[in-house]
């Protein structure tokens, strides 16, 4: 499988973007899918991610800014972030597992500036 996520950039405080994922595979047999990020020198956070029945889940951070959602027929994966602060600022990760991650994809920069 192959997920290729894109959509990063720079942006204002405030500001909004739309992060995609296309993966090579129906992304509706997945188990789950979704997006982690990763700021310098920080561990590797989960912010979103969403089951194949549809069911959503939200890191503490994001909760009420980022919304998750997905494309089945386009096999694409999507994060609409907004309101972004400078601390969201990372390399974001589309991934997809069970239980737990079991691939990650190519991360793409986010950077939000002040």
């Amino acid at each position: 499988v192959q997920l290729q996520a894109s959509g990063g950039g720079l942006v204002q405080a405030g500001g909004s973007l739309r992060l995609s994922c296309w993966a090579s595979e129906s992304i509706s047999r997945f188990y789950s899918t979704g997006w982690y990020r990763q700021a310098r020198g920080r561990q590797r956070e989960l912010i979103a991610r969403i089951t194949r029945g549809g069911s959503t889940d939200y890191g503490d951070s994001v909760k009420g800014r980022f919304t998750i959602s997905r494309d089945n027929a386009k096999n694409t994966l999507y994060l609409q972030m907004n309101s972004l602060k400078p601390e969201d600022t990372a390399v974001y990760y589309c991934v997809k597992g069970r239980n737990q991650v079991d691939y990650w994809g190519k991360g793409t920069q986010v950077t939000v500036s002040s």
